[in-house]
C-alpha cells in the first residue's frame, strides 16, 4: 500500500533485519537518537535490540515488523504481535530526522488499521513511564493509561544500560 505523501507498507524480512536495528537504535539511543524528540539517551545507554531481537519478530507465528518506505528507504518500523486476541505495538522507531512530521502517526494508524482487519478489538503497548512526553503523544492518538506496571528488565543488558533505579513500563491500551 502506497499512501499520498509516497509512503509505502511492507512486512520486514530477514534481509531488512541489519538496516532494522540501525533504525531502531538512532531513534532510541546514542547522539543520533537526539535530533529527534522520542531519545531514551538519558534514561538508557547501551543497545535497544539487537539482530537476533528483530529477526526473532521478523520470523515468530503471530508477529510481523511493520516497514514504512519512501523513495525505497526504511524510515519507520513497529512490532505487531497476537496476544490472545488483542494487538501488540512494539518497538516502534522513526529516523530521527523524518520525527515531527506526521510520518509516525501515520505508521501508527496503519498498524491500528491492520490489527483492526486481523480481528483485534484492542491495541496493547508498554512505555517507560517515565517518557510522560511519549505517553502524551499515545494519549492524544486515543491510547489510555491502565495504571499496571510492568518491572524494567534490570541486568539483562539486551534492553539497555539504565540510567535510573526507577524505571517501569506502563500499559497503555486502545479499544480499535
Amino acid at each position: 500500500m502506497t499512501t499520498a505523501t509516497g509512503l509505502s507498507f511492507r512486512e520486514a524480512t530477514l534481509a531488512d533485519v541489519a538496516e532494522l536495528v540501525a533504525l531502531i537504535e538512532s531513534a532510541y539511543r546514542g547522539d543520533a537518537s537526539r535530533a529527534g524528540w522520542t531519545t531514551e539517551a538519558d534514561l538508557l545507554h547501551g543497545q535497544r535490540t539487537d539482530p537476533e531481537g528483530v529477526a526473532a519478530v521478523v520470523t515468530t507465528p503471530g508477529s510481523r515488523m511493520l516497514v514504512a518506505e519512501r523513495e525505497g528507504l526504511i524510515v519507520a518500523c513497529c512490532q505487531l504481535e497476537e496476544r490472545g486476541g488483542v494487538g501488540y505495538f512494539g518497538m516502534f522507531a522513526v529516523r530521527p530526522g523524518h520525527q515531527g512530521g506526521g510520518l509516525g502517526r501515520q505508521v501508527l494508524a496503519e498498524a491500528e488499521r491492520r490489527e483492526r482487519e486481523r480481528g483485534a478489538e484492542q491495541m496493547h503497548m508498554t512505555v517507560i513511564v517515565q517518557r510522560t512526553e511519549l505517553i502524551g503523544y499515545y494519549e492524544r492518538r486515543g491510547y489510555r493509561r491502565t495504571g499496571e506496571l510492568h518491572p524494567f528488565p534490570y541486568g539483562d543488558e539486551r534492553f539497555g544500560l539504565p540510567q535510573r533505579h526507577d524505571l517501569a513500563f506502563e500499559l497503555l491500551v486502545k479499544t480499535l
